[in-house]
């Protein structure tokens, strides 16, 4: 039934026998779009090419799309979130192994690529045209499928456009907390910085922040090659998993306790080079009464959360970033 379906897609596109054929003699093949000619082919029908400034390189490789949906681990009882699904390569992948999709489409052109290439998987398939980095809970709201027992999202699926992966990822696991997960395709470095460790060179403000939300949980590297058009640099799928944030009592985080970590580790990192205590001048400076008051009991905070003044942000662990949230926010009231 699915290689049928499959084949349906291809041939409305008018591709060459040999690529239905190829589909049709590959079971195990999760989507009919994952070649360099049927994804070219989609394109040109709708008079469409890649676009560079919104970062659109597809992939085209069906084993790379198999090991996203095993990372992910993606199962009928899945709602997933999609950002930047492009020709429905992926997405097509993720309806075959999940109960429903959501994608976040912000070029206006592809809507009319999706409406044909997911037709057979439309009656679980929901899009939202717009910037990915704007998406708000009353979008999501919007799109609450009937007949599904999930409401929202649980996972996060994504081959992201690389110039908003770190603030998305970041972002949805911040603003979104029914997102169990995020699996995404992102630049290597991107990666590397989303799981650096303490007192490597990757390892800075964003790194804690993103792990007071979330924990690598797999990955695995994809080069330009499994691309159309292949990108200049090399790229990395990667799960995170969400994590519940304790302090050294065992007591949960609020999000305003975790927003008061995210302050102080950009703090931290605002002069990385320099020492804690001249760091937290820089971010403070000019900040207004609450910056001239941190500035002011700078020795007394940092002695608080039990920090020398003289270490750096990057020889901080998470545990010593909370007690400096912790005593930031008893100096505010």
């Amino acid at each position: 039934m699915v290689r049928q379906e499959d084949a349906a897609i291809l041939e409305d596109f008018s591709l060459a026998s040999q690529v239905v054929a190829r589909v049709l003699e590959n079971p195990d093949m999760l989507s009919p779009l994952a070649t360099p000619k049927a994804t070219k082919a989609v394109l040109e029908a709708h008079g469409l090419d890649t676009k560079y400034t919104l970062g659109q390189n597809f992939l085209v490789n069906d084993a790379i799309l198999r090991k996203i949906v095993e990372l992910a681990q993606t199962s009928p009882e899945d709602y997933v979130l999609e950002v930047g699904p492009g020709a429905g390569t992926l997405t097509i992948a993720l309806l075959k192994t999940a109960g429903r999709v959501l994608s976040v489409e912000r070029d206006p052109d592809l809507p009319q690529v999706l409406k044909r290439t997911l037709r057979p998987w439309s009656d679980r398939f929901s899009l939202v045209s717009k910037d990915a980095v704007e998406l708000t809970r009353a979008d999501l709201d919007a799109c609450v499928p009937q007949g599904f027992d999930r409401a929202l999202p649980n996972k996060l699926v994504a081959n992201l456009p690389y110039a908003v992966a770190a603030t998305v990822v970041l972002g949805y696991f911040q603003e979104f907390s029914f997102l169990d997960s995020a699996t995404v395709m992102v630049q290597k470095e991107v990666a590397d910085r989303m799981c650096a460790q303490k007192g490597t060179k990757n390892y800075g403000a964003y790194t804690v922040k993103l792990h007071l939300y979330a924990q690598p949980a797999g990955r695995f590297p994809v080069g330009p090659g499994n691309f159309f058009p292949p990108p200049r640099v090399d790229s990395a799928v990667l799960r995170l998993d969400r994590v519940q944030t304790v302090n050294d009592q065992g007591n949960v985080l609020s999000p305003s306790e975790l927003a008061d970590v995210c302050t102080v580790a950009d703090a931290s990192f605002a002069n990385r080079r320099k020492t804690i205590a001249n760091s937290f001048k820089t971010y403070f400076a000019g900040r207004g009464p609450a910056g001239a008051q941190v500035l002011e009991q700078l020795p007394e905070l940092l002695a608080a959360a039990g920090i020398d003044p003289k270490r750096r942000g990057e020889t901080l662990d998470q545990a010593e970033f909370i007690r400096l949230g912790a005593a930031y926010r008893e100096l505010l009231g």
